[in-house]
C-alpha cells in the first residue's frame, strides 16, 4: 500500500489525475487546491463545471483547514454514522475556487478506509473524490467496469482492490451554519 501512495502523491503533486479506490466507489481524484486539474477531471468527465465535486481529507485537523466554521452537529454525525457520509458545509476556504460550489460550499468527507486516509494524510491535504465515469453514465460498481476513456484520461491508476466491488455510495448531508440540517441523499 505504501508504494502506491507514494506514487499517487507524486502524480497529485504535479497537477494530475489519478484514480483510485475511495471508501465507497472507484474514483477520479486530484489535489482539492489545483484548479488546473479540477479543470481536467470536469473535462474528463464531461461534467459542467457547476456541479459540485467532493473532496475527502483525512480527519478534523484537515476538515478545519477547508471550512471556516464546523457546526457542532458534524462530529455527531461523523462519529455516529456506520456508513460514508459526505457532509456539505458553509464558508469553504483554503481550496481551488473551481471546487467550492457557487454557494461557498464543499461537501467533505472523512473516509474510513487506510488507503483514503493515509494518501490524504501523507499528502497533507484534501483530495478531490468524484466518481470514476462520464457525466450521465452509471457508476461502475467494481474496478473492471470503468470506461477505456476514463482509463486512459488520468495520470496513474492505483494498483489495489481491483478485484473490489462496491455497491455503497455516501449519504449527502447539508449542514448550514444556520443550524438547518438537509438531507441530500440518505
Amino acid at each position: 500500500m505504501e508504494k502506491e501512495i507514494q506514487k499517487a502523491i507524486k502524480v497529485l503533486k504535479q497537477g494530475g489525475l489519478i484514480l483510485y479506490p475511495t471508501d465507497t466507489v472507484w474514483g477520479i481524484g486530484c489535489d482539492a487546491t489545483n484548479e488546473e486539474a479540477i479543470r481536467k477531471i470536469y473535462k474528463l468527465k464531461q461534467r459542467e463545471d457547476r456541479k459540485a465535486l467532493i473532496c475527502l481529507v483525512a480527519d478534523n485537523r484537515m476538515l478545519k483547514k477547508y471550512v471556516k466554521q464546523i457546526p457542532l452537529a458534524a462530529q455527531n454525525i461523523i462519529d455516529i454514522t456506520d456508513k460514508p457520509t459526505t457532509i456539505i458545509y458553509d464558508e469553504a476556504q483554503n481550496l481551488a475556487p473551481n471546487l467550492i460550489a457557487e454557494d461557498n460550499t464543499i461537501g467533505i468527507r472523512i473516509p474510513d478506509d487506510d488507503f483514503c486516509y493515509w494518501l490524504s494524510r501523507k499528502f497533507n491535504g484534501g483530495i478531490v473524490a468524484t466518481s470514476a465515469n462520464i457525466s450521465g453514465q452509471p457508476t461502475p460498481k467494481s474496478y473492471k467496469e470503468i470506461a477505456p476513456e476514463v482509463l486512459k484520461g488520468v495520470d496513474y491508476v492505483v494498483n489495489l482492490h481491483r478485484e473490489k466491488r462496491c455497491v455503497k455510495t455516501s449519504s449527502i448531508i447539508k449542514l448550514s451554519n444556520n443550524g438547518i440540517v438537509k438531507i441530500i441523499r440518505a
